[in-house]
């Protein structure tokens, strides 16, 4: 009607603006507790830390500093194998070869160098060459052909056990490889993988250092890089990663490659510190590497964890493994506290993830 006033319809859905004081919630920041929790290591480090009070406790040794060396010995020969392995596992893949892959490295090192008669960096530089070529073997598998990579790396467990075995007596005649201590570059090689330097009196091995360090390397390159980026993009979903051009292809053979890095690591320090390697042995210790990692907050279905969470799990399966010894319990229980932890980290894991999620 003309001369009415007209009053302007009110919108529809818009919510009304935050007084003083007040915060709108679509942009609340989440208290610094929720923040911790949904990092991936906040568990572990708890786990960690309550392992660490309940030894020093139960077994007074473990105060002692050289006590508290061989546990991070121990626990560093965990945690270097354990740390690309977790990569990996961010990536959406397993690798159930990386144990006797190890051996098969240390195995290649020692008898190259000794039959061969060589300068044993000869050795080493071979061994790191195959331990890549198993690595990129594994991951050219399971893009290429698409099947689990707890397949592939199953059928690349058996083939290695078997060669390692066959090939070593072989060889030697034996199930165990020549003594090598004697020959050139020994000396150079065992002080970078396997030498002990003084801290205060106390002899720390090497590999400790060397464990802090590919920690520190593997979570700038988790957080900092491109490469960290691809890598939880795949193990979320490879195919929509794919779609917004990373190369998935690449990213996961390089992941495997990593991991096989790592096995020529560990095997270099194990032929270096016994100067020799039992053909059988490795068996069993893929499992121990992959339980670190997911006690260290890394999930089985891939594209969540951090490089840091599998250092406080190596520290805890080292911890319970010299702790059990220093106690004087029965070591048979070793195994048995490892599947503690390993369902009580899963249950806390995704407690955390769950509640950082919903609130």
């Amino acid at each position: 009607m003309i001369g009415m006033t007209q009053q302007a319809a009110p919108a529809v859905g818009t919510p009304p603006a935050p007084g003083p004081g007040q915060t709108d919630g679509r942009t609340r920041q989440r208290s610094l507790v929720l923040r911790l929790l949904a990092r991936p290591e906040v568990g572990v480090f708890l786990g960690a830390v309550a392992v660490l009070v309940f030894f020093l406790i139960a077994a007074p040794t473990v105060r002692q500093g050289s006590s508290m060396a061989t546990v991070l010995y121990q626990s560093s020969t965990i945690g270097i194998m354990a740390l690309p392995v977790a990569l990996l596992m961010i990536g959406g893949e397993f690798d159930l070869s990386a144990g006797v892959a190890v051996i098969t490295s240390a195995l290649t090192a020692s008898m190259l160098s000794f039959q061969l008669t060589v300068n044993v960096w000869t050795g080493v530089a071979v061994a790191l060459l195959v331990s890549l070529g198993i690595g990129a073997f594994n991951g050219w598998m399971v893009v290429r052909t698409g099947l689990p990579s707890f397949l592939v790396t199953l059928g690349t467990f058996l083939i290695l056990q078997g060669v390692n075995l066959a090939v070593t007596k072989l060889v030697t005649g034996n199930v165990a490889t020549d003594d090598i201590s004697d020959m050139d570059g020994f000396e150079q090689a065992r002080k970078i993988f396997a030498s002990s330097f003084d801290v205060g009196g106390v002899q720390v091995k090497i590999t400790v250092v060397w464990w802090l360090v590919f920690a520190a390397l593997a979570t700038w390159v988790l957080l900092r890089t491109r490469y960290g980026n691809w890598t939880f993009a795949v193990g979320g979903n490879k195919e929509s990663a794919r779609a917004v051009g990373v190369p998935v292809n690449f990213t996961k053979i390089t992941l495997f490659m990593t991991v096989g890095f790592g096995a020529w690591f560990v095997g270099m320090h194990n032929l270096f510190s016994f100067n020799t390697v039992q053909s059988g042995e490795g068996v069993g210790q893929e499992l121990i590497y992959i339980a670190a990692a997911v006690i260290g907050g890394c999930l089985l279905t891939g594209g969540y964890g951090s490089a840091i969470g599998p250092v406080f799990g190596a520290f805890m399966f080292g911890m319970v493994n010299q702790g059990i010894v220093y106690a004087g319990w029965n070591p048979d229980w070793f195994k048995a506290f490892l599947g503690v932890m390993l369902l009580g980290a899963v249950l806390i894991n995704l407690y955390v993830q769950r509640t950082a999620t919903r609130r």
